[in-house]
């Protein structure tokens, strides 16, 4: 039994979808209110790693050279220097205390993404290889391998799935034979969906070498060398609209259909966020070199463009550009919080200490504080 992603995908986020869904009957709103209900859940743990990582920009400095003091004081003393590290980590606390809430809630992370880019809002795809051989090599077909299950839902109410997989992976054909791929029930019986879920066969690439039949998947081997297969189980609502999206299921900023606008704004709108929020925690942040700040300028173009090359589903960009709304919001609620009063001592002499060396206006130069 699976109790990984799948599970989640299939047993949390799918139910609750559902659900959402007899409420109001759009699946854009019910992604929102979905992104919203597992942000809002996962808020005790975004917040302990915003806490920590505010503290840790104030203390960094600090703990490194009160760290850098002890291991020369007790570089011949391994159990001294282990209390004091103790000790630093009590007073300041520990910088990998923000990685824990991360790592606890990446699994829902994944199957919330997963859940948005297969069936029913993406389409399934199967990739599979076509080996054409000679007749002198090879005199009957030989296909190889099934795919892995994949959950297919049926119709917009989500109750009405099946579990369906892909046969074969591969598959090696004489020239001037045929072989066919087929999507069956786990039982090993057809599939037999509704006209709109009806799947579709595509030769990808390697055309000269074999031809398929879009409907059948019957495909006729022409010449020897390889050609690459997708079988396609369309999403049941990834022709779903919300708002200025067209499609939620639809990936990619460009097809052969042209520009798809929606998908571009929302990479941009991604892009902004994000630049937002590493502007927003680099402004607080009184010990970021330069060169840090420019790396976070850099990164929403790396992470926008991205998308360009890899492109993601429209409701994938939706929760995406959803979460980092969200975290904006979160972030400047905390920075309000006031710091533990050791912290905000520490950073209260920071500050004293760079506007102590500040030069008055008329001076070029930092002033020198003079000798006693």
């Amino acid at each position: 039994m699976d109790f990984g992603i799948g599970f989640l995908t299939n047993n949390v986020m799918l139910p609750i979808l559902d659900f959402l869904y007899g409420i109001v009957p759009n699946y854009g709103v019910a992604i929102v209110l979905l992104t919203l209900i597992i942000k809002g859940a996962l808020w005790p743990l975004t917040a302990g790693s915003i806490r920590n990582m505010r503290k840790m920009q104030v203390v960094q400095p600090e703990m490194q050279r009160r760290m850098k003091e002890a291991q020369e004081r007790y570089k011949d003393n391994p159990q001294k220097l282990q209390e004091e590290t103790a000790a630093i980590y009590k007073e300041f606390g520990n910088p990998l205390a923000g990685c824990l809430p991360l790592l606890v809630q990446m699994p829902v992370l994944f199957a919330l993404f997963a859940t948005l880019r297969g069936s029913p809002f993406g389409d399934i795809v199967h990739m599979a290889t076509v080996h054409v051989k000679p007749t002198t090599e090879l005199t009957q077909v030989q296909p190889e391998g099934t795919s892995s299950p994949h959950v297919v839902y049926l119709s917009n109410e989500l109750k009405e799935r099946e579990q369906i997989v892909f046969k074969p992976n591969s598959v090696n054909v004489p020239v001037g034979q045929t072989a066919r791929f087929e999507v069956l029930q786990t039982n090993g019986q057809s599939f037999t969906p509704p006209a709109n879920l009806k799947p579709i066969f595509e030769v990808v690439s390697g055309n000269d070498k074999a031809t398929i039949n879009p409907d059948t998947g019957v495909v006729q081997a022409i010449a020897t060398g390889d050609a690459q297969v997708h079988v396609t189980v369309p999403g049941v609502a990834a022709k779903s609209s919300f708002l200025f999206i067209e499609q939620i299921g639809r990936s990619g900023i460009t097809s052969k259909d042209g520009i798809h606008w929606d998908n571009l704004l929302m990479t941009i709108l991604f892009g902004v966020t994000l630049y937002f929020s590493q502007t927003l925690t680099s402004k607080n942040n009184p010990n970021m070199t330069e060169q840090q700040k420019q790396i976070n300028k850099l990164t929403p173009f790396i992470f926008s463009g991205m998308f360009v090359f890899f492109p993601l589903p429209a409701g994938v960009l939706l929760y995406i550009l959803l979460s980092n709304l969200f975290q904006i919001v979160q972030t400047l609620i905390l920075y309000r919080e006031p710091l533990p009063e050791n912290i905000q001592r520490l950073l209260d002499q920071q500050k004293r200490k760079e506007e102590g060396e500040k030069p008055l206006p008329f001076e070029s130069k930092p002033r020198r504080k003079k000798k006693a």
